[in-house]
């Protein structure tokens, strides 16, 4: 089966900050040299961060740009307020984004951030169905699968749907395999990511750590065959190396999940920097930029790995 594997600029982060010459363009040529043919690109602060400012001169360099290459285009954001969603899909359209990514920011009981997303999004997938533009929910660090099925399922509109994280139900210790099954019929897009679990006492809490993929603990050619026979053909690469997440303390494991084990496996330290990052403090940028270099290379390889194996054809 062809499909078309994509890759996010999260995973490039110390490249962007400090790597001189690096941006955008840059970033699309390096997934084209890798043989990706699509880029997601964070637009996740007030200064549209790996665009690199919110003039429109650069989404239209970045767009012409991508057209020259045959590349697809998916940009994120966070937050629900109906105001920004509508800022965002206008920049998704002037860059010819298919899809616009983002996760709530409410806070409260799960039932009151529940509602208060659903109310956002139902007030914004009219103007994304408009513009051609799909807005993807993510399971990011606060719903469970169930809770995002539900919020897609109360809005009810086919311009919303569910980009689906590897790794981020680790979060609150669900079990990325029950979180997918739940989310499954509206999933759109996804972020192929590795983990592991860090202990407390080795990390002053609980922590979920991002380590190159092919290193990590998650189930991936298990999820990736489950999402290939629902028939995604469009995989995002996600590089998370030095990548950590504090598990909030009034967490307890959802059914199936026993910390340390499965997909919940625990680092053992030492740990090398190469593999896993809990202090970046202790690094040069020089240093952060050639890691992360390493961990893309070979998280890549891991990666179109997975795919072959389980009968994908790639780009060459």
């Amino acid at each position: 089966m062809q499909v078309e594997p994509t890759i996010h600029s999260f995973g490039l982060w110390h490249h962007f900050a400090h790597k001189p010459g690096f941006d955008c363009v840059a970033f699309a040529d390096l997934a084209a040299a890798l043989g990706f043919k699509g880029i997601s690109l964070s637009l996740n602060n007030a200064s549209y961060r790996h665009l690199g400012g919110r003039e429109p001169w650069r989404m239209d360099r970045l767009r012409a740009h991508l057209q020259g290459l045959g590349f697809s285009l998916e940009v994120d954001t966070s937050g629900t307020d109906p105001a920004h969603v509508t800022e965002l899909l206008a920049v998704a359209h002037r860059m010819g984004a298919t899809s616009l990514r983002t996760y709530t920011r409410h806070t409260g009981t799960p039932d009151e951030m529940m509602a208060a997303t659903i109310r956002d999004l139902e007030a914004v997938a009219q103007v994304s169905s408009d513009l051609g533009i799909v807005i993807v929910l993510e399971n990011h660090e606060d719903f469970t699968g169930p809770e995002l099925a539900q919020i897609v399922e109360a809005v009810g509109h086919p311009a919303l749907k569910i980009l689906y994280d590897y790794g981020n139900s680790q979060m609150v210790l669900e079990d990325p395999e029950a979180a997918l099954l739940a989310v499954l019929p509206h999933v759109h897009s996804v972020h192929f990511k590795d983990h592991l679990m860090v202990r407390p006492e080795d990390a002053g809490q609980l922590r979920v750590a991002g380590v190159p993929v092919g290193d990590g603990a998650l189930p991936l050619t298990r999820l990736t065959k489950r999402l290939l026979d629902q028939g995604l053909r469009r995989i995002t690469f996600e590089n998370v190396w030095a990548y950590t997440a504090p598990i909030r303390a009034s967490r307890v494991p959802l059914a199936g999940v026993t910390l340390g084990e499965g997909a919940f496996a625990f680092a053992d330290p030492p740990f090398d920097p190469a593999f896993l990052v809990l202090d970046q403090s202790r690094l040069s940028p020089e240093q952060l930029v050639e890691l992360e270099h390493q961990a893309l290379l070979r998280g890549t390889a891991a990666f179109r790995k997975v795919l072959t194996d389980l009968g994908c054809v790639l780009p060459s």
